[in-house]
């Protein structure tokens, strides 16, 4: 497996990789520190959790569901999404934006009655995008700290035993390795910058959904799918290739000033 053994990790990889996985956990706990201690008496820990248990069922069951037979098995579907990017963006960022923020409504609308404050609603923002950080960013991140870890060491055989890749395996678990070789502070900067604008997103999104269910106005749950979809058709372009890796941040850091700025409006509006 000659790829592997030329792979050379960077001299900052390891130490990124570290502050990255440290400020993983940071950003999501500034998040909830911030507020609580800002809003103790008009919120509660049960929608913060809402939030956390709404993001796992929806985006990490139900979605991954229909990932697993429009994208993963093999027929006739998932060829044809899987080998035109066209259809692999639409079909990405539809799912994402339908499965979120529907069941973002389906618990505000029908579990969460009782403490409707709009620093509530906040606060299941912030548990929304923090257990997507704990549970699908954090643990990429830790790999990438693994592999990097072990390869720094200069023995690739033992790496690669210890993390079980064998000819078989060796395809799937290159891309990893080298994402892990590459990685450095400039992507430990990318990935925090990314992820500060996510909690800020899935907090503007549960606001705008929260508005149009305690206004019974139907508007705002295809507004937050639509930003939704906005939002991820260039991380999906991303996915595919079709665009730069800085695109994205850019694109984001857009969606999210819009986004933000219609929530402000929204949070207003709730306490009027």
């Amino acid at each position: 497996m000659t790829e592997f053994e030329n792979i050379v990790i960077g001299k900052s990889s390891v130490p990124s990789l570290i502050i990255t996985v440290v400020l993983m956990i940071a950003i999501p706990a500034a998040f909830f520190i911030y507020w609580r201690r800002k809003h103790k008496e008009r919120t509660k820990i049960s929608w913060l959790i809402a939030g956390a248990i709404g993001f796992i069922v929806s985006a990490r069951v139900l979605e991954l569901g229909v990932h697993y037979v429009c994208i993963i098995a093999d027929n006739p579907v998932s060829r044809f999404i899987n080998g035109n990017t066209a259809a692999f963006v639409l079909y990405g960022i539809i799912m994402a934006g339908v499965f979120e923020e529907c069941g973002r409504h389906i618990v505000l609308k029908y579990i969460l009655k009782k403490n409707r404050t709009r620093e509530n609603a906040v606060l299941y923002g912030i548990g929304h995008g923090g257990i997507e950080i704990l549970t699908v960013l954090l643990p990429a991140i830790i790999l990438y700290l693994v592999i990097a870890v072990l390869f720094s060491q200069g023995d690739t055989a033992n790496a690669m035993k210890a993390l079980n890749i064998t000819e078989e395996t060796a395809a799937a678990a290159l891309p990893s390795v080298q994402a892990a070789a590459s990685f450095d502070y400039a992507m430990m900067a990318m990935n925090v910058i990314e992820r500060l604008l996510a909690m800020l997103l899935h907090i503007g999104l549960t606001v705008i959904v929260y508005y149009g269910v305690i206004n019974a106005k139907k508007a705002y749950l295809p507004m937050a799918v639509l930003l939704h979809m906005l939002m991820d058709t260039f991380p999906a372009l991303y996915q595919r290739g079709a665009v730069p890796l800085w695109s994205v941040e850019v694109w984001a850091a857009v969606w999210t000033a819009v986004i933000v700025f219609i929530t402000g409006k929204l949070y207003r509006k709730i306490k009027a």
